[in-house]
């Protein structure tokens, strides 16, 4: 059947408009609020269901990987559609404080956080923290004679040439926490770090749109591993897939995932209501309940024992959210330059 040019570019309109009439007709009724949410479906919505039974408001929800979601914020600001941005590395906030895309509230529990889990002036507050780590498929280790990478340079081996797969850092918040890990590796050396990173472009097969994006074909010995966050990699273990998850000697970067008010938000008020819930152990105490394995931001919630266990001797370190929010476009512009497309 003979399909017109045009036709993709009409049904993405019509998703488009979908969303913005749902936005539009949730807005009018009574205790709802509207969010991009940069957690997966299977994460987001038990906690947003959990929210609704505590509060008895409504999330209308969209999920978008970290890069469009700002992008989508930044050219609604004149006209805020959603309340709130739930979920995602912080460096992504950080990128949009510049933009004035975010309002200042700091929820009851802004002071017992630690410092790292909370702007300033209370434009993003942390609700969990997730490590990066290295993910691969037992299997191809195994028939290559290796062990499970424990260096930035093991990746760079020969038996991994165009067998990796990691996120595409023009739209995942992943990929971005990656290329900064890599950049405080290196002392923030960026020539050094490009220099890495060219070299192991030839073993990257494919770079993803979502961060996850990657962990499903590593599980089924599609591709032979990849950089992904912990709350992925231990999703993919769990399913029954034989991978193995490590840690780089060298140190590798985590990142708190956010929460914020989007300035001009329509509904402020129920908008308070979900950050005051979701930066407390009210919502955090649901990670172990429903198995998703992020590090609680708040210290009054304890770290599920058996991912205590992984983390265990691991060398990690908390990105620089100021630091990768001021450059992260450039630094994105210049690895889709060098990088992606040399």
């Amino acid at each position: 059947m003979f399909v017109r040019p045009s036709r993709p570019r009409r049904a993405l309109s019509v998703l488009a408009f979908l969303a913005v009439a749902l936005f539009a007709h949730a807005a009018t009724a009574a205790d709802t609020l509207n969010v991009y949410s940069i957690w997966p479906e299977n994460w987001a919505k038990p906690m947003f269901e959990e929210f609704e039974k505590a509060s008895g408001i409504k999330v209308n929800f969209v999920r978008f990987s970290s890069g469009e979601a700002l992008a989508r914020i930044i050219a609604e600001k004149n006209n805020p559609r959603v309340d709130v941005l739930f979920g995602g590395p912080v460096e992504t906030f950080a990128a949009g404080i510049n933009e004035g895309v975010f309002e200042s509230y700091k929820p009851p529990s802004f002071a017992k956080l630690p410092a790292r889990f909370r702007h300033a002036d209370g434009q993003w507050v942390a609700i969990a923290d997730d490590p990066l780590v290295f993910m691969t498929n037992d299997k191809f280790v195994k028939e290559n004679g290796l062990k499970a990478p424990a260096s930035w340079n093991d990746l760079l081996a020969p038996p991994y040439k165009n067998v990796l797969q990691m996120a595409d850092a023009r739209t995942s918040g992943t990929a971005v926490t990656r290329i900064f890990s890599i950049l405080e590796v290196n002392g923030r050396d960026e020539n050094k770090a490009f220099d890495y990173m060219k070299k192991l472009r030839p073993n990257v097969q494919l770079y993803t749109k979502s961060g996850g994006g990657g962990t499903l074909p590593v599980g089924l010995g599609q591709a032979g591993g990849g950089i992904f966050f912990i709350v992925d990699a231990l999703d993919t273990k769990a399913k029954g897939y034989e991978v193995s998850i490590s840690f780089p000697k060298e140190g590798i970067g985590t990142a708190a995932e956010g929460i914020a008010l989007i300035k001009g938000a329509k509904n402020p008020e129920a908008a308070k209501k979900l950050i005051d819930w979701a930066t407390s152990p009210a919502m955090q105490n649901n990670f172990a309940k429903y198995k998703i394995n992020f590090v609680p931001a708040h210290p009054d919630v304890a770290l599920e024992p058996s991912l205590a266990a992984v983390l265990k001797d691991a060398k990690i370190f908390p990105i620089d959210a100021d630091y990768a929010g001021a450059n992260r476009k450039r630094i994105v512009d210049r690895w889709v330059a060098e990088v992606l497309n040399p």
